[in-house]
This record gives C-alpha cells, sequence and structure tokens, in this order.
C-alpha cells in the first residue's frame, strides 16, 4: 500500500491527467499500464516512436518489449517485462521505477519547483533527452574550439619563420624562363587530366551499356520469379489442416498457462506474507 501510495502522488506531482486508484490494480488492467507507460516515455523524451497499439497479444509483448529497451538504453532503469505484462499490483512496483527518477528530475528544480500547483505541474513538459542531445551538441563544440585553438597557436607560432620566407620570395625578382617553364608544366598536367577525363566519360558510356544489360535481365529473372511465387501462393502447403489443429491447441494450452502462472504467483505472495507474519510473530 505504501508503494502504491507513492506512486500516486508522484503521478500526480508529474501531471498525469488522470486519477489512479488501488481498485484500478486489483484485476490485470493491461490498457491502463499501456497508458501510463507510454505517458512516462512521452514525458522522458516526446520524439520518441515506440508504437502505442496494444489491441493483440503479439502487439503488447512488442510495446512491452520496447519500452524496456528504450528505459534500459535511454535512462538506464531495468524493468522486469514479466510482472508488466500482468499488469496488476507487481506492475505498479515496476512503473515506480520509472516515476522515481521523473520526479526527483523534477525535484532538483528547487524550492520554487515544489511551490508550484498541480495546475502548473500539468502544463510542466519534461524532455530530457532534448538536454542530453543539447550537452552533448556542448561538449562536441568545446573540443572541437579547443583543437582549433590549439593549431591556430601552433601555425601563429611559426609566422616568425615564415615571414622571412615570404619577404624573401616577394622581394626575389621573377625570371620569365622560370616563369614559362612553370607555366608549361601547369599546361601539361591539365591537358593530362582532361585527356584522363574524357577516357572516364568513354568508360561511363561503356558502364552504362553494360548496366542497362544487366537491368534488364533481372527484370526478366524477377517477373519469372514473380510467376512462380503467384503459384506457389495458390497451391495450399502441405500439412496445413494439421497445422491449424495444432495452433488452435497451442493457443487454448497457453491460455492455460498464463491462468496457472497468474495462480502460482498469486500463492507464492500469500507463501511471503506468511513466511513474513511468521518471523515477526517469533520476533
Amino acid at each position: 500500500l505504501a508503494y502504491f501510495s507513492d506512486f500516486t502522488e508522484m503521478m500526480r506531482a508529474l501531471g498525469y491527467p488522470r486519477l489512479i486508484s488501488m481498485e484500478n490494480f486489483h484485476t490485470p488492467n493491461f490498457m491502463l499500464v499501456s497508458e501510463v507507460l507510454l505517458w512516462l516515455v512521452k514525458r522522458y523524451e516526446p520524439q520518441t516512436d515506440i508504437p502505442p497499439d496494444v489491441e493483440t497479444e503479439q502487439d503488447r509483448v512488442f510495446f512491452i518489449k520496447a519500452v524496456a529497451q528504450f528505459m534500459a538504453t535511454k535512462a538506464h532503469i531495468k524493468l522486469n517485462t514479466k510482472k508488466l505484462y500482468q499488469a496488476d499490483g507487481y506492475a505498479v512496483k515496476e512503473l515506480l521505477k520509472v516515476t522515481s527518477v521523473l520526479y526527483g528530475a523534477v525535484n532538483t528544480k528547487g524550492a520554487e519547483r515544489a511551490a508550484v500547483s498541480e495546475e502548473d505541474s500539468s502544463k510542466f513538459k519534461f524532455d530530457l533527452g532534448s538536454k542530453i542531445a543539447d550537452l552533448k551538441a556542448a561538449r562536441l563544440l568545446a573540443s572541437e574550439i579547443t583543437s582549433k585553438g590549439a593549431s591556430l597557436y601552433d601555425l601563429l607560432g611559426k609566422e616568425v619563420e615564415l615571414r622571412e620566407a615570404r619577404t624573401e620570395s616577394i622581394a626575389r625578382p621573377l625570371e620569365i624562363n622560370e616563369a614559362e617553364k612553370t607555366l608549361k608544366i601547369a599546361i601539361d598536367c591539365v591537358l593530362e587530366q582532361v585527356q584522363k577525363t574524357k577516357d572516364m566519360l568513354n568508360n561511363v558510356a561503356l558502364d552504362e551499356a553494360n548496366l542497362e544489360a544487366k537491368i534488364e535481365k533481372r527484370k526478366l529473372e524477377l517477373e519469372r520469379s514473380q510467376k512462380r511465387l503467384q503459384t506457389l501462393q495458390s497451391v495450399r502447403p502441405a500439412f496445413m489442416d494439421e497445422y491449424e489443429k495444432i495452433e488452435e491447441q497451442l493457443q487454448k494450452q497457453y491460455s492455460i498457462y498464463l491462468e496457472k502462472f497468474r495462480n502460482l504467483t498469486y500463492m507464492e505472495q500469500l507463501l511471503d506474507d506468511h513466511r513474513q507474519r511468521e518471523q515477526e510473530m517469533f520476533e
């Protein structure tokens, strides 16, 4: 009861729009658990793209796994997916792990945040993901500024030597023969680059023809594969009737398993409570 009271108080402080009572979790209530999980994830990082579909069993399993993976990677919070899927009182303990982190982050804002009314807290938008992204960008810019500054300092240290060489080069008279020789070498390099470019253009035309031939060949293979696929789809696979019967039996067995697992969990909880009472009486 104590942890459930803490959970409801934290959710109210974080601005959850609905009232949560203990009666909501007397029986498994997966819709409420999924709604709370999605709201907490959006509060932690509004840009997340976890799908909210929980209509089928596969959708629910995928949703629980996605939320647990998100919390493990982004917030380093380890959640018990099995207890979350039960959607009962045990799931509240797992939800309390996330709400405690968010509630603690809100309290770090200081005494001013603690005095905010319930109406103002509902308007609060906690975007920790964007703050982390801004922090990483700031660190990257700081390291880049440091490296650029060190490089600039090294270049300025060489300015004394470079100034003398630059002055000497400017003061030296320009020789026509040497300039003509240098220009001729530059012209030859440009002509060589032009010839290489022409050869590359010719090779591109040849490669284009080869690619068109390969594309045509792939199209023919694709058409044959599509025809073969249509033929295979029109034929019912062998043992399909037996497979469907076994799948139906498996679904029934899985329902029985869920019921027994829930009963086992309940009995283990009763056993733990009984042992605790005996220990208290013994003490």
